[in-house]
């Protein structure tokens, strides 16, 4: 009986987009401490990754089944032949960050598009921050080179932030209600609510997910048991008390417990209900993309996005 149970699990190995206190990947890692995945007899193996690019690479490199990365990074770096990679489960709509200013700086960037001229801090290029503000400024039509930026780790921007090095900066949680909290910063622009998020990008979205290879998809049955776990993954984090959810997370996931409370509570609105991407919250997504940077020439989008979605993603019956 036991060989045969063994026999009906399906293995999946998954590329997970780092750091690992990525609120928007914690879904993933809670499936796999808390047997979400082998509830659903699937054997799962997940291999944690730098970055959103790093996870989309693996993925068009053949070296995981799925990655959970950034629509961005899945669409320019898991590509293969130009057909671009299908979104399995949709995790957020946004990476949840925001704008700050300096307090001083107040009475001259009040908005995204003040941010012309100014220097702005991000953590690294091509983290979440980088991708969030290249996407704000697209939709507030500034020119990239409109903005002198200045990479500079975490901690770097924070401290640049509040001693008034640069003007402004862009900056994930503990950082952004620390900041603010202690009167060093002020938000001018906030992702980190669903609401707040479609505000500032000017509609609907959809950042974090799950792709498949085209060619590639694990079978109908495999992806229904996947989205079972992730439902009952993605119900723990948005309603379960962060200190009952750290207990059987990886020391790795958890991070500071104090930090882990705060960046969880502030990224608990950006799930999307049912990992659904509405068509709407795609093609904005999509066109916010091309124009922060165009795609490369070889990559072929379909015509009607809603052929990006597999059915788990897809809320609309076919």
């Amino acid at each position: 009986m036991i060989a045969w149970l063994v026999l009906l699990q399906a293995s999946l190995t998954i590329a997970v987009a780092g750091p690992a206190t990525s609120p928007e990947y914690l879904p993933l890692h809670l499936a796999q401490a808390e047997g979400l995945f082998a509830a659903q007899h699937l054997d799962v193996t997940l291999r944690p990754v730098r970055s959103d690019a790093g996870a989309a690479e693996a993925l068009g490199g053949a070296r995981a089944q799925l990655a959970a990365t950034s629509l961005d990074a899945a669409l320019r770096l898991a590509s293969p032949q130009g057909v671009p990679p299908r979104l399995v489960w949709g995790l957020t709509a946004a990476p949840p960050v925001a704008v700050l200013v300096n307090p001083g700086r107040v009475d001259t960037i009040r908005t995204v598009a003040d941010l012309a001229g100014q220097t702005v801090a991000i953590p690294a290029p091509g983290t979440p921050e980088d991708q969030a503000l290249g996407l704000l400024l697209t939709r507030a039509r500034v020119p990239l080179q409109r903005v002198m930026l200045r990479s500079l780790g975490e901690r770097g921007v924070a401290r640049a932030l509040e001693g008034g090095e640069v003007a402004a900066a862009v900056l994930g949680e503990p950082y952004v209600s620390r900041l603010v909290d202690g009167g060093k910063a002020v938000i001018v622009a906030d992702l980190r609510t669903a609401r707040d998020a479609a505000a500032a990008l000017g509609g609907p979205t959809v950042n974090a997910a799950l792709f498949a290879r085209a060619g590639h998809v694990p079978e109908a049955a495999t992806l229904q048991a996947l989205a079972a776990a992730l439902q009952a993954a993605v119900a723990r984090v948005t309603s379960v008390a962060p200190p009952a959810l750290e207990a059987g997370l990886p020391p790795a996931v958890v991070g500071s417990p104090g930090d882990f409370a705060i960046r969880l509570r502030a990224a608990r609105d950006l799930f999307l209900p049912g990992g659904r991407v509405s068509r709407e919250a795609l093609e904005h997504s999509l066109e916010l993309v091309r124009r922060r940077v165009p795609l490369p020439a070889g990559v072929k989008v379909p015509r009607r996005a809603r052929d990006l979605l597999l059915p788990t993603a897809d809320p609309e019956p076919r």
